[in-house]
């Protein structure tokens, strides 16, 4: 059992209110008390008979304190990178003209599925490891680069177990086959769409919590979506869909028709849209680093005014955005979408796990789990000035990361 206490902390933001010279008692994973450093209490029943017998005590220095971050939406299962298409996006090159060049998602397929475990593994792991020591201590990661059944179920294997390893973020395995046709499946678009489905059960007993397919042109229309959507919710996968990022094909409606988790992206999203998503209680994971690299912003200032439930995601893949600072994002939503600091700062934590279906984080409070950031500065407000704020310290589950 351990018991630490950190103590003068000069802002502490807790998701549900603010409170300044505070305190957060923590009980092995766990925070057992948090408030006012004044109103500390003595003794905590089945925590500690006196508070001068904790293990640790830490002073954070008059810091701002908040959850950990939670990044709602990333595609970390990758080799190689895309620097060369990035380059010709730039200059206005087309989307078919990358993909004539050899670039696209074709390519990362290409390379991923020609890269040894060992090393695809050493690469996914760096990166997960970034965005624990940039303060973001729970990540929704995506398969979706194999497009097999055998490697697509290694990647949500490979997934779990990075989870367990020291200095890894808490993780939420999403099965992404259906992210586009692999190149054996060519006219076969039906067929491929029905194998996936019958991959859903494997991909949920290898250890998936959730499925997801990109829905929109060049992808699967919402027919296939439903079929995939449908086959893993069956067996426990929550669903969650691509939706509305370079055009309106009706996801936004099937999502509301199947109850999904999230709908993400929204880079192209009507009035009407936004009424469905607040009517029907479909979250939406909004990924500014993505919608300036496309040139369109979801309007979510907007879904926030009609009740919408947002989260924040970097969308972190190898075509478009290699961001892993979730810092970085709130200060993106901040400049882009208009967001206050709270906003985005609550659509980072309690908005992630809302999306995610882990309400024992996104907030701190007696009982939840206890990830913990203490940030290098004294007001939130410095996530909208500094463009990627770092932290000082990171706690994931009541233990020191850094």
């Amino acid at each position: 059992m351990t018991v630490r206490l950190l103590t003068n902390i000069g802002r502490l933001w807790t998701g549900n209110d603010v409170c300044s010279n505070a305190a957060i008692l923590v009980h092995n994973d766990r925070i057992a008390w948090v408030g006012r450093a004044a109103d500390l209490p003595q003794s905590v029943p089945g925590v500690v008979d006196d508070i001068v017998d904790v293990d640790h005590v830490e002073n954070l220095g008059g810091a701002l304190v908040t959850p950990g971050l939670i990044d709602a939406h990333t595609h970390p299962v990758y080799a190689g990178n895309r620097y060369a298409e990035m380059a010709m996006r730039s200059g206005g090159s087309s989307s078919s003209a990358i993909t004539a060049a050899g670039g696209g998602i074709g390519s990362t397929v290409t390379v991923t599925r020609g890269t040894d475990p060992w090393t695809l593994c050493n690469g996914v792991r760096e990166r997960l490891r970034e965005w624990l020591l940039a303060g973001t201590t729970t990540v929704e990661a995506k398969t979706g680069y194999h497009l097999t059944r055998d490697g697509e179920l290694a990647d949500v294997r490979l997934l779990r177990e990075l989870e367990k390893e020291p200095m890894m973020p808490r993780v939420h395995v999403t099965f992404l086959a259906a992210h586009v046709v692999p190149p054996e499946y060519f006219g076969r678009q039906r067929d491929y769409v029905e194998a996936v489905g019958a991959w859903c059960a494997d991909a949920a007993a290898a250890g998936a919590d959730s499925v997801d397919v990109y829905c929109d042109e060049g992808h699967f229309t919402t027919d296939e979506a439903r079929w995939v959507l449908a086959s893993g919710r069956n067996v426990g996968l929550l669903p969650r869909v691509h939706a509305g990022a370079y055009s309106r094909r009706g996801a936004v409606q099937l999502a509301a028709e199947l109850g999904c988790a999230s709908a993400d992206l929204l880079h192209h999203t009507s009035d009407e849209d936004i009424s469905i998503l607040s009517r029907y209680g479909v979250p939406a994971v909004v990924c500014p680093g993505t919608a300036l690299q496309r040139g369109s912003l979801p309007p979510v200032r907007r879904m926030l005014a009609q009740g919408v439930t947002v989260a924040l995601g970097s969308d972190h893949n190898p075509g478009h955005c290699g961001i892993t600072s979730m810092a970085l994002v709130i200060s993106l939503a901040v400049a882009a979408f208009g967001m206050s600091v709270n906003d985005a700062l609550r659509a980072a934590t309690l908005g992630g796990a809302t999306v995610l279906g882990v309400p024992d984080r996104g907030v701190l409070a007696p009982g939840r789990l206890a990830d913990i950031v203490q940030w290098d500065a004294d007001h939130e407000g410095a996530f909208a000035w500094a463009f990627g704020l770092k932290p000082r310290r990171v706690w994931r589950g009541g233990t020191p990361v850094q």
